[in-house]
C-alpha cells in the first residue's frame, strides 16, 4: 500500500512541478514580465541556458540561432535563458544583440529556472514536449554538437505528430 501511495504522490508532484514551471513569470530583455507558458512552442520548447561569461555558450549561440531558423516554423519555440547574476544584468541585452539572438531571451538572475531544471553545466539545452515534460537534455558545447541536437529535435518532432 505504501508503494502505491508513494507512486501516486510522485506522479502528482511531477505534474504539479511541470505546471508550476510553465506558469512561472520571468523578465525579458526589455524588463517586461512574461509567463513562460506564452513562450511555449506548439510541439516543442527549447530552453537554452547560458551566461555572458561562458565561452562555450558564446560558441553555441550562433548554432542555436541557426536551429531556431530551421525549426521555428515546425511548432518549435526557442527561448534563451540568461543566468547572469544581478551585477551583470546590464551586459546581457548588448551581449544578446551582439550575437544577433533572434529568439526570445529571458532573465534568470536568481537562478530559479536553473534550480527547477537542475542545471549544473553551461550551456545546457533542455527540450520540453507539448505537455511541458523534459524529453531531451544536452549539456555543454563542442563544435558539431548542433548536429546531435538537430537530429534529436527531428526525432522528437516525428514523435509529436
Amino acid at each position: 500500500m505504501k508503494k502505491y501511495l508513494l507512486l501516486i504522490f510522485s506522479v502528482f508532484f511531477v505534474t504539479l512541478t511541470s505546471a508550476q514551471i510553465r506558469n512561472m513569470e520571468v523578465q525579458d530583455l526589455e524588463q517586461n514580465w512574461i509567463s513562460l507558458e506564452k513562450l511555449n512552442g506548439e510541439k516543442l520548447t527549447v530552453l537554452d541556458f547560458w551566461a555572458t561569461w561562458c565561452k562555450p555558450c558564446v560558441s553555441s549561440i550562433p548554432k542555436i540561432n541557426a536551429l531556431y531558423h530551421q525549426f521555428s516554423n515546425e511548432g518549435v519555440a526557442f527561448v534563451g535563458v540568461n543566468t547572469d547574476g544581478p551585477r551583470n544584468q546590464a551586459k546581457v541585452k548588448p551581449f544578446a544583440n551582439s550575437l544577433n539572438i533572434e529568439y526570445p531571451v529571458v532573465l534568470d538572475p536568481d537562478l530559479e529556472l536553473v534550480n527547477e531544471f537542475n542545471i549544473t553545466v553551461f550551456p545546457s539545452l533542455i527540450v520540453l514536449d507539448s505537455k511541458g515534460d523534459e524529453v531531451f537534455i544536452h549539456e555543454g558545447y563542442n563544435p558539431g554538437d548542433e548536429l546531435a541536437i538537430k537530429n534529436n529535435l527531428e526525432k522528437l518532432l516525428a514523435n509529436e505528430k
